[in-house]
């Protein structure tokens, strides 16, 4: 009878290590991988750096009808 863990026998305590062992060794796997993947950073830290320059000015004109008229 497996109803507790007192009345268990030897083989149930051991299948719940072994799901215990793998659980935890699986965390650690994806944890040690999540670490080692920097999320992109490393892409962008090799390529140069982007400049963005501003253009002209520019001057919005609106109307009584709604229509916008950029100048």
């Amino acid at each position: 009878m497996n109803s507790s863990m007192y009345t268990a026998d030897r083989t149930t305590h051991l299948k719940i290590v072994v799901v215990g062992l793998t659980a935890a060794l699986l965390i650690a796997v994806i944890g040690i991988s999540a670490r080692g993947l920097n999320l992109g950073t490393d892409i962008m830290a090799a390529q140069g750096p982007t400049v963005i320059k501003a253009g002209g000015a520019v001057a919005y004109t609106y109307t009584d009808t709604g229509s916008v008229t950029i100048r």
